[in-house]
């Protein structure tokens, strides 16, 4: 029986020391419950008491140098399996980067964006409200009775006779000194919507930015001062304003407002056609109509409001001579911002 212990040793340690040994089979294999090994104990019935403890020993001398052997065969197979591993995901630090392309915001959002910074820095809160609008808001609370002409069908988007898509966000104003007294301070940035042929200067949708104040003693002076503020920060501190006589139902006395043009200075250019001065917007003292139908007294408070079209502001600021440049989604004239 040592004879056959010691032939099952060298059998299980020639098996183990293969190159594609599977180590899992060797152990059932020769020490499993059915194993050589394990089977050559079972007779240790059959020896005499004195050879019994000899044939023991040995057998567990033979177990636990397979079971050493089947570990250190094990931790070398791991080994080189890393190894191998490491060497097939081993970087060329060397090599050059794929540049992944970065986006940026939108011109029209970039221009809102510092629009909205340059009035917040002169205490102004932004204010938003929704873009379907009943009529009420959009015209009558606005001083526009229903036989005003931007009241036709033919001008606006109507979802129902009393429901539409808002064409300015002054709406949101309404709604802001209904649920608020003065003193009121905010803008109100937005998509609008007005039924125009798409063409280089208008489209069925737009961006406008419109702001008001409300407090006791506002001036005429206040509207011009804080416009000119606006205009220095947004086109730079040498830019003018000039204020020409207009008409809105909802703001009286009303003007349009121009600015010097940034690239002549005033003197003339294609950009301003050879005017010196761009159109950027319309403004006024709130209408005491207006004041009155959101539950304030034109006897105690006054106001002033403005309003731009956020495509105007940047076609003047970039130079763009078509705003539907600004809807294509052309990457290669966005990458330009």
């Amino acid at each position: 029986m040592k004879e056959l212990l010691q032939k099952i040793k060298a059998e299980a340690l020639e098996a183990i020391a293969a190159p594609e040994a599977d180590l899992e089979e060797i152990r059932v294999k020769y020490l499993g419950k059915k194993g050589e090994l394990t089977q050559v104990l079972r007779g240790m019935g059959k020896l005499t008491p004195e050879e019994r403890p000899v044939v023991g020993a040995l057998a567990n001398t033979v177990r636990a140098e397979i079971e050493s052997a089947i570990e250190e065969r094990s931790a070398e197979v791991k080994a080189a399996a890393r190894a191998a591993a490491l060497k097939a995901e081993k970087l060329d630090v060397t090599v050059p980067g794929e540049e992944f392309p970065v986006g940026h915001f939108h011109p029209l959002d970039s221009v809102q964006k510092q629009m909205e910074e340059i009035f917040i820095g002169m205490g102004f809160q932004i204010a938003e409200g929704p873009e379907v609008e009943k009529s009420y808001y959009n015209f009558e609370a606005l001083n526009t009775p229903a036989d005003h002409p931007a009241r036709d069908i033919q001008d606006t988007f109507y979802i129902t006779e009393d429901i539409l898509l808002r064409s300015q966000t002054s709406p949101v104003q309404i709604h802001v000194m209904e649920e608020k007294q003065p003193p009121i301070r905010v803008i109100s940035p937005g998509r609008v919507y007005r039924a125009d042929e798409v063409d280089a200067t208008h489209s069925p949708l737009f961006h406008q930015c419109e702001g008001i104040v409300v407090d006791k003693g506002i001036t005429m002076g206040d509207l011009k001062g804080t416009l000119e503020a606006f205009a220095k920060q947004m086109f730079g501190s040498k830019t003018r304003l000039r204020f020409r006589p207009h008409h809105f139902p909802f703001t009286e006395p009303s003007a349009e407002v121009d600015i010097s043009c940034f690239v002549c200075g005033g003197e003339g250019c294609r950009v301003c056609k050879g005017e010196g001065w761009i159109e950027i917007l319309g403004a006024g003292m709130v209408h005491p109509n207006v004041l009155r139908n959101c539950g304030i007294d034109p006897e105690v408070y006054s106001g002033f409001a403005f309003g731009m079209g956020i495509e105007r502001i940047v076609m003047a600021k970039y130079n763009i001579t078509d705003m539907r440049l600004l809807y294509e989604n052309d990457v290669r004239f966005l990458k330009q911002f």
